[in-house]
C-alpha cells in the first residue's frame, strides 16, 4: 500500500460553516475543472469517460425529444381538465390554466434532468476502471501518494477493473432502488405527485458525493455505514457538491466534461473532509 506522504485534509481542509461549506462543495467542481485543463497527465484518463458520456448523453437526449409528448402526457395525466365556459371565467381559470402549465414543464425539467443525469452514471460504470485511475492520478498529485492496496500484474489490474465497475453498479443500483420506490410513492399516493420530483432531485444531490468518491473511498475500504456518516457530518459541504452538479450536468457543452469532473472533485472532497478514521487518529 502506498500512503501519501501528508493528509490533505489539514491545512486544505473545506471550511465547517453551513454556509461556508455548501460554498466550499460547490466550488470543488469548478476547482476540478481548472485542474483538468492544467494537467496534462490527466487528459488521457479523461478523454475515455468524457466519450462515454457523450455517447450516453445524445442517446438520452434524442430518445427525450423523441418520445416528449407521452412522456408528458404521462407527468401531467394527473391535473384536471379545466373546460371554459362563459367568457368570464378566464378571470379565475386563465391563471389556473398558466399554473397547471408551468408545473407541468417544471415537472418535465425534473424528468429530462433526472434521465440525463441517469445517462451520466451509466457511462460512469463503464468507465469506471479510467475514472479510478483519474481518481488515483489526482490524489498522488494532491498529497504525494495514493491510498491503493493490492498485487500489481496483469490479473491484479483485470481483478481491480472489475470490482470497481462491481461497486459503481452496485451504487447505481441503490439509486435506481430509491427512484423507484419515490415515483412508485408518488403514482400511489394522493399529492404524492408534487412531492416525489423535488424529493428525487434532493435525494440525488445528496446521492451524488457519495458516488464520485466512491472511488477514493473504495481504496481506504471504507463501510457503507461510515460512509453515510461522512456524508451526514459534513452535509452542507455535500449538498453544495450535489446541487451544482446536478444543474451543470444540464447545461449543453460543459456537462460531457462533467464525468471526469465530478471523479476529480470526489477525491478532492475525499481528501478534504475527514473521515471517522482521521477523526480517529
Amino acid at each position: 500500500m502506498t500512503e501519501p506522504t501528508a493528509h490533505a485534509s489539514g491545512e486544505r481542509a473545506l471550511p465547517t460553516s453551513p454556509v461556508r461549506g455548501a460554498f466550499g462543495g460547490l466550488s470543488l467542481l469548478f476547482e476540478s475543472l481548472g485542474m483538468l485543463f492544467r494537467s496534462r497527465s490527466l487528459w488521457g484518463l479523461a478523454t475515455i469517460p468524457m466519450l462515454f458520456s457523450l455517447v450516453a448523453v445524445l442517446g438520452v437526449a434524442g430518445l427525450i425529444f423523441e418520445f416528449a409528448e407521452p412522456v408528458m402526457v404521462f407527468l401531467t395525466s394527473w391535473m384536471p381538465e379545466l373546460e371554459v365556459g362563459a367568457w368570464y371565467t378566464w378571470i379565475w381559470l386563465g391563471p389556473a390554466k398558466l399554473v397547471l402549465a408551468t408545473l407541468g414543464f417544471l415537472l418535465f425539467a425534473i424528468f429530462s434532468g433526472l434521465s440525463l443525469l441517469l445517462a451520466f452514471l451509466l457511462a460512469n460504470v463503464l468507465s469506471a476502471p479510467f475514472l479510478d485511475a483519474l481518481s488515483k492520478r489526482v490524489e498522488s498529485i494532491e498529497t504525494g501518494g495514493v491510498y491503493d492496496a493490492g498485487d500489481t500484474g496483469w490479473s491484479a489490474i483485470v481483478g481491480e477493473a472489475r470490482r470497481t465497475m462491481a461497486n459503481e453498479l452496485q451504487r447505481l443500483i441503490f439509486l435506481l432502488g430509491v427512484w423507484l420506490v419515490l415515483v412508485l410513492g408518488g403514482v400511489v399516493i394522493p399529492g404524492g405527485q408534487l412531492v416525489a420530483p423535488p424529493l428525487l432531485v434532493v435525494f440525488t444531490a445528496i446521492f451524488l458525493p457519495l458516488d464520485y468518491a466512491g472511488y477514493a473511498l473504495d481504496r481506504r475500504q471504507v463501510p457503507f455505514a461510515s460512509r453515510r456518516r461522512w456524508v451526514s457530518r459534513h452535509l452542507p459541504t455535500m449538498a453544495g457538491f450535489g446541487v451544482a452538479a446536478v444543474f451543470v450536468s444540464l447545461i449543453p457543452g460543459l456537462n460531457f466534461l462533467l464525468l471526469p469532473t465530478l471523479v476529480v472533485a470526489g477525491t478532492l472532497l475525499v481528501l478534504r473532509c475527514p473521515l471517522d478514521s482521521d477523526r480517529a487518529a
